[in-house]
């Protein structure tokens, strides 16, 4: 089959169109490239020559192998050269009339059969093709910063965009050793209509004042396993590009989730543009550089003396339960398991036994360790046995009738001056607080699945909670080798509220039809680096907690987009929960 577009013009040598002029001359094609004026021409040019060059230092390429690719490439500043070209990729700035200008030149000049492809991160292609007298043979190529390493390519069509075009389109992609994935032609397409309404409610969450940057960065990194926080992800892009993303984004839906916050607005104002200006959410050690010279380095700290503890308890028999139990005896603290029945204590701490006798054979534990951590653990068949302790942390059903019953028992169990812990995710902690007579001794001790291997832990503190407990849990927080974050009681507290409105995003993007379950998750990870896709993490966490999160997010901030997607509600009501029943929005029982 022979290979499509064998000549392929770039017009726009910034960052983005040298790093696709590259990729495209190392499949083996010939690249005209295309710069507005002879001196821009020429920096671009040096810009390819210093990239491949680099490329050679890092053993990606041999020094023939860049000989060859430079003859490939010819620099120049006439619009002209690209009635030669099969393809012509568009990379110049993200300004729609620019590029419709540009595209009604492209149009005179290239021959009918010449397929015309725009960059854009957000604009719409339709719009930018309507300039020409072909948009049959216009669609968007969106590939993502660096090209080098980055896999993905967004195949862009519009409704005028003819199949045939889109398949070679894909396999030019392909070709280019890319993987590439269908989206219609709406603003941010797959991976930015995702990913910029998430950080656009990172940034509102920061500038409310609910967590700092940093706790608000640590949370997603820790908690989700993102390869950047939010803050400074936005930083890395570009503050004023993400607000010209938002702004398309809201054009289109008028959500309000996707209006840029304020913050975002300001900054640019104030020429705060994140690293390419040297101070953005981040202060930076001078324009374009990486590292940051202000942001606060390790976990929270405590905020003044906390309480002595020295023997904790620990409420539950499940997964969750066990794992607490487990970070808390591997640190050195004994520890009361309590459970229902003494059978259940009994059996939680065989599945103790078996998780450290793993650990053991992983070579991440001695045997004396393991010996010494299970002798620290005292299953009890009663809450009455915890009347001793100095903190307790409950992590039974995540039902509020339920935790507050608990609470109400420890409170007349647990000595006084004892801290009282939840590991809910989503339930107001107040609402267990005052189900006591000491309200200023409860706090939300919000742990991860599985609790030996996560390195997060939400420090949630109510209205009423004392601020020498909010310093004791975060002390020991961190005397367990775990990673506290800061932050108030409401819905969600950090990652939930940040992860779920992302992850119902993409329920409605399959609702409607715009990309398949497989090109949505393949996205978010070639195009992001999260290391798993939003269908694969909803099948995981089970639809019916993720459901539940939804709700309990919608109704305490009212927003109309936190809505539940209905696809979500009614594969609940199916009985579809993702692993757990084998189906979800995989089948699971077939692989």
């Amino acid at each position: 089959m022979e290979r499509p577009f064998p000549t392929v013009a770039v017009v726009g040598l910034g960052t983005m169109g040298a790093g696709v002029a590259v990729a495209v001359a190392k499949s083996g094609r010939r690249v005209i490239g295309i710069e507005a004026s002879e001196d821009s021409a020429a920096r671009a040019l040096a810009r390819i020559e210093e990239a491949t060059a680099h490329a050679v230092a890092r053993e990606r390429l041999t020094a023939e192998e860049r000989g060859e690719l430079l003859a490939r490439i010819s620099v120049g500043h006439a619009l002209e050269a690209a009635a030669d070209a099969d393809l012509v990729i568009e990379e110049v700035p993200e300004q729609l009339e620019l590029k419709r200008e540009l595209f009604a030149e492209l149009d005179r000049i290239c021959p009918p059969a010449t397929v015309l492809a725009t960059g854009t991160t957000a604009l719409s292609v339709t719009r930018i093709a309507a300039a020409t007298a072909r948009p049959e043979r216009v669609l968007g190529l969106h590939f993502f910063n660096p090209v080098h390493t980055m896999k993905l390519v967004e195949v862009v069509r519009t409704v005028l965009t003819g199949p045939q075009v889109a398949e070679d389109a894909a396999a030019f992609a392909r070709d280019l050793g890319k993987e590439p994935v269908a989206a219609g032609d709406r603003a941010g397409f797959v991976v930015n209509g995702l990913l910029f309404a998430y950080l656009n409610q990172a940034a509102s969450m920061y500038e409310s004042r609910y967590a700092t940057r940093e706790d608000i960065d640590a949370a997603m990194r820790l908690g989700c396993g993102l390869p950047m926080g939010p803050l400074a992800l936005l930083d890395l892009i570009g503050v004023d590009t993400a607000r010209t993303v938002l702004e398309a984004m809201y054009e289109q839906s008028k959500d309000r989730l996707h209006a840029p916050a304020p913050i975002l607005g300001q900054l640019v104002a104030a020429g705060l543009l994140g690293r390419k200006s040297g101070r953005g959410f981040y202060t930076y050690e001078a324009p374009g550089s990486s590292r940051m010279v202000d942001a606060v380095s390790g976990p929270a700290r405590p905020k003044g003396p906390g309480r002595e503890v020295n023997r904790i308890g620990v409420c539950g028999s499940g997964t969750m339960a066990t794992g607490i139990v487990e970070v808390f005896a591997k640190a050195g603290y004994p520890v009361v398991l309590a459970a229902r029945s003494q059978e259940k204590a009994e059996k939680a701490k065989a599945q103790l036994a078996k998780s450290l006798e793993r650990s053991v054979s992983r070579g991440r534990l001695t045997e004396e360790q393991r010996d010494a951590a299970l002798a620290l653990v005292t299953p009890a068949g009663q809450y009455a046995d915890l009347a001793d302790v100095d903190l307790v942390v409950e992590a039974v059903a995540e039902d509020l009738a339920v935790k507050r019953e608990l609470f109400a028992a420890l409170d007349k169990i647990v000595k006084p001056g004892a801290v009282l812990a939840t590991t809910t995710s989503s339930l107001p902690v107040i609402s267990c607080a005052t189900a006591t007579s000491r309200p200023q001794d409860v706090i939300g001790m919000h742990f991860f699945n599985p609790a030996p291997a996560m390195k997060l832990v939400e420090v949630v503190s109510t209205v009423l909670t004392a601020p020498d407990v909010t310093a004791t849990v975060l002390d020991l927080t961190a005397k367990v080798r775990k990673h506290p974050v800061e932050c108030g009681d409401r819905a969600g507290f950090i990652v939930n509220a940040l992860l779920f409105p992302y992850l119902n995003d993409a329920v409605r993007m399959l609702q409607e039809h715009y990309a398949t379950v497989d090109d949505i998750d393949t996205a978010m990870k070639l195009g992001c680096g999260y290391p798993m896709g939003p269908f694969e993490l909803l099948d995981v966490v089970g639809l019916d907690v993720s459901l539940t999160i939804e709700q309990v997010l919608h109704q305490e901030f009212r927003e109309p987009g936190l809505a539940a997607a209905p696809l979500l509600e009614h594969l609940v009501a199916a009985g579809c929960l993702g692993r757990k029943t084998g189906r979800g929005f995989r089948d699971h029982a077939r692989r």
